[in-house]
């Protein structure tokens, strides 16, 4: 049973499923999006992420499940409900004959309380572009343009469906800056994506989605465990080195094949703490090869699809 402050939370989803005949898109999905945060919906291509977000801002309905948005049912899609949310689709709009101020103008006029046209045209990076018609755009131009639209009613809440695909890499990080600017005056997003870095610098918490169902779902640092996992330090041995390894901490895993000496161990400053002088007492200076490793988000995220994959979720 849900408490108080999950269902005061701006997402707060139990059961949610969706079914097209047969075929379950969405299975058991639970989800609490809490406020003020960059929450981020991960998963492979068909694993039920768009569906998810389509039911969350009532374009698609749900065939069972407890959905609350901002306190309501999007099921209901109430006018009121719908000029706090922000949607930025995965697919590029189409805007015939207009121009780019033209555009957000018209999708300002929508809402009570609009940011200025201006603002919005040069936070997305298209102040040079505002009075270019928009079949004259860029696909990168294009794709800034959807994320205009989608936030010009300074919304509560925000979702972005893989709203920097097709971006070069400058655009990408020109959008990160403006979900950074939409968290610092406390609005919430929920952000689709397949680029992991993206995960890394904005979200505080994420889910992964596999075949419609969530397998993992918590802070970004300790998805899988990855907090929990411990570091490697690797160098390759030298033939002035000791041949036994100095005093390493107690929870240390040694691995050593053709010259390469794995430590595996939660505390990899104290391993290295006792290896440095180890090495110099031999004559050693530098340690070659050496590195520290711990495993990447997107390590962590492989581990999870194939695991959960392997294990029958369909």
């Amino acid at each position: 049973m849900s408490t108080v402050a999950e269902q005061a939370n701006p997402v707060h989803v139990r059961s949610l499923r969706k079914r097209y005949g047969p075929v379950n898109a969405v299975e058991e999905v639970d989800l609490d999006v809490r406020s003020g945060e960059v929450f981020a919906l991960l998963g492979p291509n068909g694993a039920g992420k768009t569906t998810t977000v389509e039911i969350l801002v009532g374009v698609r309905r749900r065939t069972s499940g407890d959905v609350r948005v901002l306190g309501r049912d999007p099921a209901e899609d109430a006018p009121e409900w719908r000029a706090r949310i922000g949607v930025v689709p995965q697919t590029t709009g189409a805007y015939t004959d207009l121009t780019v101020r033209e555009v957000v103008e018209h999708f300002a006029a929508f809402y009570p309380a609009p940011l200025p046209v201006a603002e919005v045209i040069d936070m997305v990076g298209l102040g040079k572009q505002a009075r270019k018609q928009t079949q004259a755009l860029s696909g990168g131009q294009a794709r800034r343009l959807d994320v205009a639209v989608g936030v010009v009613g300074d919304p509560d809440l925000i979702f972005l469906d893989e709203p920097t695909t097709g971006l070069d890499p400058v655009a990408r990080r020109e959008a990160w800056d403006l979900v950074r600017y939409f968290a610092d005056r406390g609005k919430t997003t929920v952000l689709t994506t397949h680029y992991l870095d993206e995960v890394e610098a904005l979200a505080q918490r994420a889910a992964v989605i596999v075949g419609g169902r969530v397998v993992e779902s918590g802070p970004v640092a300790e998805l899988g465990g990855r907090r929990a996992t411990p570091a490697a330090v690797s160098f390759t041995r030298t033939d002035g080195l000791a041949t036994s390894l100095p005093a390493l901490p107690g929870d240390a895993v040694v691995e050593e094949a053709e010259g390469l000496v794995v430590v595996r161990t939660h505390h990899p400053t104290e391993a290295m703490a006792a290896l440095l002088p180890w090495a110099a007492a031999s004559g050693v200076r530098e340690l070659p090869d050496l590195r520290i490793h711990r495993p990447s988000l997107e390590e962590i995220y492989l581990d999870l699809i194939r695991s959960n994959q392997e294990g029958g979720v369909v």
